[in-house]
C-alpha cells in the first residue's frame, strides 16, 4: 500500500507537527531564551533551526544539549537515526522579540517587582530598541481580591488588515502566583525594514511618501 495523502491531508500534518515541535521547544528552552522555530524540508533530511536570545546555552558543553535535543525530538516524532539536523540560531534585536520581552515581564513579577514597574520597563526596553508600538496587558488578582486588567502602551500600533498580521507580534505567559495566577500579554508592532531583518518588507498601506521635484 503507497504511503501517498492528499494535499489536505499533508497541509494538516505539517501544522499539528509544527505546533507539537514548538510547544515541546517552549516547555524545554523557555528559561534559555526561546522565540520561535524554522522548519527547513530537504530531499534526505529535516533541518530545524532553534531562535533565541542565548545561543550557548542552548548548545551546551562541546555541542552535548543540543544532541540531546535532536535525540529527543527523533523519538517524540518516530524520526530515524541521522534524519534530523538541529541548528540554534541568534536573535538580532532581543527588545523586538515578543516572546522574551514576554518571559522577561514573567520572571520580573514572580520575583515579586511592582506591576507597573515591570510593565512600563518592558514598553520602554521595546520602543528604545525600535518598535513602532508596544501594548502590555496583565490580568487578574493585581493588587485586591477582585481581578482586573491594566494595560501600559505607548508608540503607534494597528489592529485589523493583513498589516496586522506581518507587523504585529504577540506573546501570552502566565504567572503563578501566591494570590492566584496572572496573565500577561506583549503585543509589539515591528518597524519596516526594506531588508526584511528586523521587521517586514513591505511598508504599510497608508504610508504616503511624497518625492521632491527633481530641477532638470
Amino acid at each position: 500500500m503507497s504511503n501517498i495523502i492528499s494535499k489536505a491531508r499533508k497541509f494538516i500534518a505539517d501544522g499539528v507537527f509544527f505546533s507539537e515541535l514548538n510547544e515541546l521547544l517552549f516547555r524545554e528552552l523557555s528559561k534559555d531564551g526561546y522565540s520561535k522555530v524554522e522548519i527547513r524540508r530537504k530531499p534526505s533530511k529535516l533541518e530545524i533551526i532553534i531562535n533565541t536570545t542565548n545561543t550557548q546555552a542552548i548548545i551546551g558543553f562541546k555541542g552535548r544539549r543540543i544532541r540531546e535535543i535532536a535525540k529527543l525530538i527523533e523519538k517524540r516524532f518516530n524520526f530515524g537515526n541521522n534524519k534530523i539536523d538541529v541548528f540554534v540560531e541568534k536573535v538580532l534585536n532581543r527588545g523586538l522579540c515578543v516572546h522574551s520581552q514576554a518571559e522577561s515581564l514573567r520572571y520580573k513579577l514572580l520575583k515579586g517587582l511592582a506591576i507597573r514597574r515591570a510593565c512600563y520597563s518592558i514598553v520602554r526596553s521595546t520602543m528604545e530598541s525600535g518598535a513602532k508600538g508596544c501594548i502590555v496587558t496583565v490580568t487578574g488578582k493585581l493588587r485586591a481580591q477582585r481581578a482586573k486588567s491594566m494595560k501600559f502602551m505607548d508608540g503607534y500600533m494597528i489592529h485589523s488588515g493583513k498589516p496586522y498580521e506581518d507587523y504585529v507580534k504577540t506573546a501570552t505567559r502566565h504567572c503563578l502566583l501566591q494570590s492566584g495566577v496572572i496573565g500577561v500579554k506583549v503585543a509589539i508592532m515591528l518597524p519596516w525594514d526594506p531588508t526584511g531583518i528586523l521587521g517586514p518588507k513591505n511598508p504599510l498601506p497608508d504610508v504616503v511618501t511624497v518625492l521632491e521635484k527633481i530641477n532638470t
